[in-house]
């Protein structure tokens, strides 16, 4: 998706995966240890957990913090974890949508509320912006599995419905009740995926193009991203090359 992509890029420049590694870690720890009381603690076993511990080990999440994760769903240590999506509008009208993992969600919900107002957003009501994307299986490869043909062709033979190839790597779409079974025959060609999971692809694209409403939806963003609860955050912007170049 673009809108991810391009932030995917933005993030990397600012080295802000790096700055955060200890923050993401607690992200891939609180989705591993979700996933595996959801399921069995076998990643073999357990489609959700098996793209959990992948997506940290493309991380370089350390194996013992992996286990202790999965450890602590079979612990019962009394931190139950709630889904909880959350929708609004950013700067410039771009529709974002937020997952979070929580046990607390006053405190989640008051985060992402004050996150929205303090950077020219708004959060909306449930279904307010996700009707304007469609809920799909996500499989994202580095750049270094192959050349955009070479993973489409993989894509195409594993029965994927889309490939977007940048500088930057691979996301493969599938339907969701595909997603595992598409991800386990690419696999088998490109070896194992970065990540596995269920986003969220918007219909349509809405252009930034001004640099001061882009600087402060990216802003938006950052400061969601820093909340430990927050897993994840999409949306339906796309930015000019011209704007991303005076930004980084």
């Amino acid at each position: 998706m673009a809108g991810h992509s391009k932030f995917k890029n933005i993030m990397h420049r600012k080295g802000a995966q790096d700055k955060k590694r200890s923050s993401l870690f607690s992200k891939l720890s609180r989705e591993i240890t979700v996933a595996a009381k959801m399921g069995l603690p076998d990643p073999d076993a357990n489609a959700r957990l098996r793209a959990a511990v992948n997506a940290a080990k493309a991380q370089s999440m350390p194996k013992d913090n992996i286990q202790r994760a999965i450890d602590k769903a079979a612990g019962n240590d009394g931190e139950n974890y709630e889904e909880i999506r959350y929708e609004g509008y950013g700067p410039g009208g771009v529709s974002l949508i937020v997952e979070a993992l929580t046990d607390n969600r006053n405190r989640t919900a008051t985060n992402v509320r004050t996150a929205f107002s303090k950077n020219g957003g708004n959060l909306g009501t449930s279904g307010s912006v996700s009707h304007g994307f469609d809920r799909l299986g996500m499989i994202s490869y580095a750049a270094s599995a192959g050349d955009a043909d070479t993973v489409f062709e993989a894509a195409l033979d594993a029965g994927a419905d889309d490939v977007e190839s940048t500088e930057d790597g691979h996301d493969i779409w599938t339907s969701v009740d595909s997603l595992h079974e598409v991800a386990k025959a690419l696999e088998a060609k490109l070896g194992e995926a970065e990540g596995v999971k269920l986003a969220w692809r918007p219909t349509l694209k809405s252009e930034v193009a001004d640099e001061s409403v882009a600087q402060t939806l990216f802003k938006l963003i950052d400061t969601l991203d820093d909340d430990d609860d927050v897993q994840t955050v999409w949306g339906n912007y796309e930015i000019p090359d011209a704007v991303m170049e005076k930004l980084g």
